[in-house]
């Protein structure tokens, strides 16, 4: 029998109406064999996510202010729960264990990680799944790292000792036994991990959304749905502000070639969107453009010198000044004579003047011009540069809307081209680029 890892996010499990959808759809398939929860999110707009109810018990206790009610609201989220699902858990006895484990020391990676820890506790209970608590399985290194070596050996036959089970999402262990969490989201990477542990046939992402729009729809009015992405492609958006998918949870799954299939809790029947390797003849993809995404706020600094590309060794003096700031890049467009470096507008605040004093010490430009407040748009999609016209549709298509653009990267690779832009144009720029496109 086919193999699923069903991961569902905090706003499918945020009260016992969206989990009885959640069980819906586990019984619809008996593939699904191991589930791994997030913490309750929201029910209302207003409502606060049980992770930050728990971020803020932690904060208050470590203040020796009072905490009792905070972890009254966190108990009544659980209770409430348990109870309108009918279920018979003692959770108060796991909550109270909690409860004083902050009181007395505990850290914040563990106080944030008993919302998944608790609602997996009932989620089991309700599905009859066995309970494996993902401190006992997933690990970390000392430096806080994943430690993929220790958790693939252990896993995979700790999940074979169970035909079902439920695996809390966002957390593990350290070598010390202390609880370690992920980055936020990070309920994303822990079903990754299960998925590739339990070499299993598709890991389903359950979310609030059907899948992977081909752009923001604050930006553009009802963006079209994303059937069928690679893996590369997604990383691209993601990273460029996308925000479906924790970015890190493609690699788990990218090494044992395991599809992803993001789906909606609340119309299961919606296809989603698909996630797939990137296997050159057939990933199932037609070619075209496959999303548009972007993020505001970074500095360009432009280097401008006679001869750079024949000076050995500039490259590495100008990377030199960036690392003797600590600073990383986004981006570094060049030509013959100039080269751009992209950062993000935060890292260089406070330090951009000692940086550029330092290129200039180090490389002794011609010149070095500074662009604040800039955005940077990424198309995405297969096989474009083989197209003829894309650049072309999309400059024209910026142009006809007024819109200057102040850098162009497009690499050898054929995913993506990207554009800067000021701020103030980006959302102009992301409407004119996807009318021009899709």
């Amino acid at each position: 029998m086919a193999v699923k890892v069903a991961k569902f996010g905090g706003s499918s499990l945020a009260s016992a109406e969206q989990i009885l959808k959640m069980k819906q759809i586990i019984d619809a398939d008996e593939a699904r064999k191991f589930v791994v929860p997030s913490a309750p999110g929201k029910r209302f707009p207003d409502d606060i996510k049980v992770t930050d109810l728990l971020y803020a018990l932690h904060d208050a206790a470590l203040r020796l202010d009072d905490t009792k009610e905070i972890y009254q609201k966190i108990v009544k989220r659980y209770t409430d729960i348990r109870d309108e699902l009918g279920l018979s858990i003692r959770i108060e006895e796991y909550l109270e264990k909690m409860y004083e484990d902050i009181r007395t020391g505990a850290s914040e990676d563990y106080a944030a990680s008993r919302g998944e820890y608790m609602n997996g506790l009932l989620i089991a209970d309700l599905l009859g799944y066995d309970f494996i608590d993902a401190a006992d399985v997933i690990f970390f290194n000392e430096n806080g790292t994943y430690d993929a070596k220790k958790t693939l050996a252990i896993l995979p036959g700790a999940l074979k000792l169970h035909e079902r089970a439920v695996i809390p999402g966002f957390y593990g262990s350290l070598p010390n036994g202390k609880i370690k969490t992920f980055s936020r989201g990070g309920s994303d990477i822990t079903g990754s991990i299960v998925s590739r542990a339990a070499n299993a046939d598709l890991y389903e992402n359950w979310t609030d959304v059907s899948g992977f729009l081909m752009a923001d729809p604050r930006i553009v009015d009802g963006p079209k749905k994303i059937d069928v992405i690679t893996y590369r492609e997604l990383r691209e958006l993601a990273y460029m502000g996308a925000t479906v998918l924790h970015e890190d949870s493609i690699f788990p799954v990218l090494e044992a070639a395991i599809p992803i299939n993001v789906k909606n809790t609340n119309d299961p029947k919606n296809s989603g969107t698909m996630i797939i390797p990137a296997i050159e003849g057939r990933d199932g993809a037609k070619e075209g453009i496959t999303g548009i995404a972007g993020k505001k706020n970074f500095t360009v600094i432009t280097i401008e010198k006679d001869g750079m590309n024949a000076e050995i060794g500039f490259g590495r003096k100008l990377l030199g000044c960036l690392e003797k700031f600590g600073l990383s890049y986004e981006h570094m467009p060049s030509s013959i004579d100039t080269i751009s470096i992209v950062i993000a507008d935060v890292r260089v605040r406070g330090v951009i003047e000692q940086l550029i004093d330092e290129i200039h010490a180090q490389c002794q430009p011609d010149s070095v011009e500074v662009s604040s407040n800039m955005a940077i748009i990424a198309t995405v999609g297969r096989g474009m540069i083989r197209q003829i016209g894309v650049s072309a549709k999309l400059f024209s298509a910026l142009a006809k809307n007024h819109v200057n653009v102040r850098m162009i990267d497009q690499g050898s690779s054929e995913i993506n081209i990207i554009v800067g832009v000021e701020n103030d144009d980006f959302e102009k720029a992301v409407q004119a680029i996807y009318t021009a496109l899709v």
